[in-house]
């Protein structure tokens, strides 16, 4: 399913001119432009270090713009990129949020934390995000095209739910195929563009015909029988057969998470909590079982590990690779490869972590690094 990254555009801010993107691959295409001289000697330049694909450069330079800036909307939306394109969506979200949360006029940003919630299969979260950028800019085209998008993959969803419940039932059974015809087909046109502005062209779902349901032919009129004495016994009346109960389309249900998604999705908050250094969250997302490593007991190890994220100085940043998860009832285990750097500090490992079920939460009981 195609989906679109726009650019920053606000009058109080210089505009960039066009950037568009296909999610669900996600290539991006751009061409960046600024108004005022004073730039010509920073962002221009990551501009064109982007084009080249040479993202960490890029990257220095815009750190190296926003030291001494740390509010500069343009220059953190151009982070926000650059981390996309080097595929790491925690980074990239976290600088999203934090830009629509000092800025919430702009939708962009919203827009663009939809693309990548939409990549990790967090429609709910697609769907909010550009809910928000419609609010603050009703005429945002492309973020009317990615929700169309998200739409028709909650809709993929919901019919995937009714049949679960109800695998007899045609009609969900052809929606559900038209709707996978619909992502299967849309998602051949993701293309990776080579530079320059690239459009992805927005495919609208089919309209979805409801079954039509028709009565049941009418009972046929019962025969006369003479009773004139002497004449043969009357066969019995005939009982007018019953008419066939209609029933009522059940409601396409709410849509619910996977038990992979669920804990896919507990893996990258805890690691995004971990790198934004929220100990609260980052805590919380153990269950009150955990086993910490070495025997500690919870207290000993709460302590280290604030001393261990919030003590650094500077930025921690957290990558996770290869996320594969099993579910057994309300336990499950997630392995990943984990990239950690903090300063000068950068360390590479493959991580198992066994999680368990707590009401609507997976929960850390365990981790293991090697």
């Amino acid at each position: 399913m195609a989906m679109t990254i726009g650019p920053l555009a606000q009058p109080r801010f210089r505009q960039f001119k066009s950037l568009r993107a296909a999610a669900f691959g996600l290539a991006i295409g751009f061409t960046v432009g600024f108004a005022a001289p004073a730039l010509a000697d920073n962002l221009p330049e990551v501009q064109r270090l982007m084009k080249q694909g040479q993202y960490p450069q890029a990257l220095e330079k815009v750190d190296a713009w926003l030291a001494s800036r740390p509010k500069d909307a343009q220059g953190r939306f151009l982070k926000g990129l650059i981390y996309t394109e080097m595929n790491k969506p925690i980074e990239a979200i976290s600088v999203f949020t934090r830009l629509s949360e000092d800025y919430p006029e702009l939708p962009e940003p919203y827009n663009n934390l939809a693309v990548l919630y939409a990549q990790q299969q967090q429609y709910d979260k697609a769907r909010t995000a550009l809910e928000m950028a419609i609010r603050t800019h009703p005429s945002y085209a492309t973020a009317y095209e990615n929700l169309g998008d998200v739409y028709a993959r909650l809709a993929s969803q919901a019919y995937d739910k009714a049949l679960q419940l109800d695998g007899s039932n045609a009609g969900t059974q052809n929606k559900l195929s038209l709707i996978r015809d619909l992502i299967s087909t849309s998602g051949k046109a993701n293309v990776k563009p080579t530079g320059g502005a690239t459009t992805v062209a927005a495919v609208t779902p089919p309209p979805v015909k409801v079954a039509e349901v028709k009565p049941p032919p009418a009972a046929p009129t019962a025969n006369v029988v003479s009773t004139t004495p002497g004449a043969a016994t009357p066969p019995p009346p005939t009982t007018p057969p019953k008419a066939a109960e209609v029933k009522p389309t059940p409601e396409p249900a709410a849509k619910t998470d996977t038990a992979d998604e669920a804990v896919s999705r507990a893996i990258h908050n805890w690691a995004e909590a971990w790198q934004s250094k929220n100990m609260k969250t980052y805590l919380a997302a153990y269950a009150p079982d955990f086993r910490p490593p070495n025997g500690a007991s919870r207290k000993e190890w709460e302590a280290d590990r604030s001393k261990r994220i919030t003590g650094k100085s500077g930025k921690i940043s957290i990558t996770i690779e290869d996320l594969q998860t099993s579910i057994n009832g309300d336990s499950a285990t997630a392995k990943f490869r984990q990239h950690y750097k903090a300063g000068s500090l950068n360390s590479s490992a493959t991580k198992t972590i066994t999680l368990v079920r707590s009401g609507s939460r997976w929960l850390i009981k365990e981790e293991n690094a090697r």
